[in-house]
């Protein structure tokens, strides 16, 4: 019977069986995790900011690591379903194109910025690359407006010829940066992750 399961859906492996066992909705959970491990860039009390953060394994984690003295902030296109903390907000809105209203809720003075949006995918590597670009800059453009100085930043892309432009962007924001390759991410994914420390 489990491999009947197993067969039927190939993306299913023991991150997404972790994830469930820990009731998250998605194994993406597990490269923040990873990341946090290695830099401690959320720390209790701290206020985040998560872009694209649905189906929400992002938030329950920050929220987790900030403590109920934090504070969590979403945005995605997607509704968030899952029950979130009492520090936890979400908001619906396109990252790409944000109005007065939406900046102004979401607020500012965030410690960190933290981003997994990833586009939807046609199979084209350069199409895909290049829109992972557009909402990896997206992401650096709303966290140069939001972020304390010496915060940090996180946010994925795909590996494409856009990928060099974008990490120079990110040192001219931040003092430090550094790429990451999660362990938890899947060996087929052009992903990386991007990190800033200390904004300047």
């Amino acid at each position: 019977m489990k491999r009947a399961v197993s067969k039927s859906n190939p993306w299913q492996d023991h991150y997404s069986r972790r994830a469930q066992k820990e009731r998250f909705p998605a194994r993406s959970v597990y490269k923040l995790q990873e990341i946090q491990k290695k830099y401690n860039l959320i720390k209790k009390g701290n206020k985040v900011l998560d872009l694209g953060c649905a189906p929400g394994s992002w938030l329950l984690y920050a929220a987790k690591l900030t403590g109920p003295t934090g504070q969590v902030v979403g945005i995605d296109l997607k509704p968030v379903t899952v029950d979130l903390p009492a520090h936890v907000r979400t908001y619906s809105g396109d990252i790409e194109s944000m109005d007065d209203e939406l900046r102004q809720s979401v607020g500012k003075d965030f410690n960190v910025v933290i981003s997994d949006m990833a586009p939807t995918t046609t199979g084209n590597k350069q199409v895909d690359s290049s829109r992972s670009f557009n909402l990896s800059r997206s992401a650096l453009s709303v966290t140069q407006h939001v972020l304390v100085s010496k915060g940090s930043f996180v946010c994925k892309i795909f590996h494409g010829e856009d990928f060099k432009p974008f990490t120079n962007s990110v040192k001219s924001v931040f003092d430090i940066q550094k790429q990451f390759r999660p362990q938890s991410s899947r060996k087929a994914s052009k992903e990386i992750y991007i990190i800033g420390l200390g904004k300047k």
